[in-house]
């Protein structure tokens, strides 16, 4: 069984975002990460006060064919991205799936494409968003948006799709779906009938949509979608179902959440579990 995850986010020193959040998801369930920084900053810009850069974007696709060298892909399940620095960034990172897949096609590619959110809006460099509508969503077997995200990713596709409605994501993730996009994950949805207090994880397949339902919790700090990513990453390179994977995902979350709110932490802290795998 193969047992590498591929992981290429942003990285903070302090606080749980990116592959801070992501990696200890997938050591905890097993699996050797190699984490590529696609920006280092010493902690989450939303905080308003940061140092640091995006990393240059031709250290990133050195560093992947140095990986490649050293033979990492022979070993690998998944490789999973998230926050890209610049549009340049994407564009390494696609071409490294593109060698990737074709020296090892059962390797699963699941793509975050993170691009912004309700409230803040977008928030990514300048290019990222085409290149990830370009390049990357043709590229992934599973998408992982938030509903934010599916709205942009769908305003080419479909145009005039209300992703505020389980319709409109239904059209969004029917027309991202196709020969490898075998599966849709639209994350922190509140829809027209989700239940007070509540928030959803959409999963479209081909044939079908699950709704997973969640406590809301107040105040969610930053982190939550790259946790959450790492922990369905995990559990796809473990096997789980598309569904099974979101839903562990989805309570690991929940469990970060309650463990940070009960601490009156800013930043999102890992469980003991995930904290120091």
């Amino acid at each position: 069984m193969s047992s590498t995850i591929v992981s290429i986010q942003s990285q903070v020193i302090a606080g749980h975002v990116g592959n801070a959040a992501a990696v200890p998801q997938m050591r905890a369930a097993g699996f050797t990460v190699a984490a590529v920084p696609t920006v280092l900053f010493s902690n989450h810009p939303g905080h308003g006060r940061f140092r640091g850069r995006a990393t240059d974007p031709e250290l990133v696709a050195e560093l992947l064919h140095g990986i490649e060298d050293h033979g990492v892909l022979a070993d690998t399940v998944c490789i999973v991205s998230g926050y890209l620095g610049s549009e340049q960034t994407g564009q390494a990172v696609a071409a490294f799936v593109d060698r990737a897949l074709a020296a090892h096609p059962d390797i699963t590619y699941v793509c975050d494409p993170v691009m912004g959110d309700t409230g803040s809006g977008v928030f990514v460099a300048p290019g990222v968003v085409d290149v990830l509508r370009r390049e990357l969503v043709a590229r992934a077997h599973v998408l992982t948006p938030n509903q934010f995200e599916a709205g942009i990713l769908g305003q080419d596709r479909v145009p005039g799709a209300d992703t505020s409605t389980l319709e409109g994501l239904r059209a969004v993730a029917d027309a991202l779906l196709g020969d490898r996009q075998h599966g849709v994950v639209v994350t922190g949805c509140v829809l027209p009938d989700s239940a007070a207090g509540t928030i959803e994880t959409l999963v479209f397949e081909a044939d079908s949509v699950t709704r997973l339902v969640s406590v809301k919790e107040d105040d969610a700090p930053n982190g939550t979608g790259d946790m959450f990513n790492g922990a369905l990453t995990a559990g796809l390179a473990s096997g789980l179902t598309l569904v099974e994977s979101a839903r562990a995902a989805a309570d690991a979350v929940t469990r970060a959440l309650r463990y940070t709110a009960a601490r009156g932490s800013r930043d999102l802290l890992l469980p003991p579990e995930t904290a120091t795998a």
